[in-house]
């Protein structure tokens, strides 16, 4: 079997970008790019959804990899899987800040525990309801939804020099806020109950000045933030699955931004 130049580059290009963009997406979705992942599973998972991806794919313009315009094509394809897999990846963190939020008005910002996905350390409200949204992200086959977005994102933003425009990292950079509002969403009814019964202590202290408020308000903030949580926990699914289906909307128009 004789092969030309031209076939044997666009044999190689029309698997080695696209496996570029996977591979950065892979490296920072979650689930899959968590910490706890070693790197050879996750360039494994990423050559197979390579495999799976690319004969569904129209073939690309034959470009040298080593030349300027191949190396420009790598650096956009960098950048869309990225781009696309910090978008989901703030879900995540916007239910630690509000875990954070949390700790700390219920006395439990001391409580710290490593974080295993992420590599750092995090107090253990922050470390519930990551292991809990994660469960939920995979009960809600997100894993399979991101894995469809990633494929879709080939019809999308097709594979050349084009990376994603000014207007769709500008829908990004808007869509990092989102840590702070989804994490004061999350926090909200924990935070007020907390605080009313923060106002109550006071105007115990006020009635009683020889109360001790430490010694009784801190088991009981403890006490009453645990219930809280256990109430919130009703709302806490309806809120995760909107952020995830904010996150897609965002994706899609990040992609489709000219």
């Amino acid at each position: 079997m004789n092969f030309t130049d031209d076939q044997v580059v666009s044999l190689v290009t029309s698997y080695f970008w696209p496996f570029i963009r996977i591979a950065a997406f892979i490296a920072v979705v979650p689930v899959f790019g968590a910490r706890i992942v070693p790197g050879r599973i996750r360039m494994m998972i990423a050559m197979a959804f390579t495999m799976v991806i690319v004969p569904i794919l129209p073939p690309p313009a034959a470009i040298d990899p080593l030349g300027v315009d191949g190396m420009l094509i790598t650096m956009a394809q960098v950048m869309i899987g990225l781009a696309m897999g910090f978008t989901v990846k703030l879900i995540f963190g916007a239910i630690e800040t509000g875990g954070h939020i949390m700790a700390q008005t219920m006395g439990l910002g001391f409580a710290q525990m490593n974080d295993p996905a992420n590599g750092v350390t995090v107090p253990v409200v922050s470390q519930f309801y990551i292991i809990m949204a994660t469960l939920l992200f995979l009960a809600l086959n997100g894993h399979l939804v991101v894995i469809d977005v990633l494929a879709e994102s080939f019809t999308m933003l097709p594979v050349s020099i084009q990376g994603i425009s000014p207007d769709g990292i500008w829908m990004l950079i808007e869509w990092s806020s989102w840590i702070f509002t989804g994490a004061v969403l999350m926090s909200l009814p924990v935070v007020v109950a907390l605080l009313l019964i923060n106002v109550a202590f006071g105007v115990m202290m006020r009635a009683a000045p020889q109360l001790n408020v430490f010694a009784v308000g801190f088991p009981l903030t403890l006490t009453f933030g645990f219930i809280f949580m256990w109430a919130s926990l009703e709302i806490f699914l309806p809120q995760f699955n909107n952020l995830i289906e904010h996150a897609l909307m965002v994706v899609g128009n990040m992609l489709s931004a000219r």
